[in-house]
């Protein structure tokens, strides 16, 4: 999402439990994004737990893992940084797609919180740091229990 036009989901999490799944690269930008959606399901009520991977291409095995072990929905919160070699576009591509099919397959909602970036600078500004225009990190929580919470309203 964009924070221009950005919704506002004020949703409750009771009842939720939730699995952040969070890569290991670019710390600072990570630990912004993993800090905005803690408090955005801590915020909502939510029970949630962390679990690190060493990077985003690791996001979909250990999304789809939690949401098999009982979770009712995942945050998927990754940093990819545009380099001089294809690597952005295979990892970007395969955690994007592999999220994609963590959540059809299992009929559950993926936060998708997996920022491609250009340079650094740019995550720092969507990190939901001090001095940060946008919290990705939130907007993936808010995301995942709105998702949850249609999801339950269909049955």
């Amino acid at each position: 999402m964009s924070i221009h036009g950005a919704p506002a989901l004020n949703v409750t999490g009771t009842g939720i439990r939730v699995v952040i799944v969070a890569a290991s690269w670019h710390e600072t930008i990570m630990s912004g994004l993993i800090g905005g959606a803690t408090r955005a399901l801590t915020s909502a009520g939510a029970d949630c737990h962390l679990v690190r991977v060493p990077g985003s291409f690791e996001l979909p095995v250990v999304c789809a893992a939690a949401l098999a072990n009982g979770a009712d929905a995942v945050v998927a919160l990754g940093v990819i940084i545009r380099g001089g070699t294809p690597h952005f576009e295979y990892v970007a591509a395969a955690a994007t797609e592999g999220l994609t099919r963590v959540a059809l397959d299992s009929g559950k909602p993926v936060g998708f919180g997996v920022l491609t970036l250009d340079n650094e600078a740019q995550g720092l500004d969507r990190a939901g740091l001090p001095g940060s225009s946008e919290d990705k990190g939130a907007e993936a929580a808010e995301a995942a229990l709105a998702t949850v919470r249609a999801i339950r309203s269909l049955v």
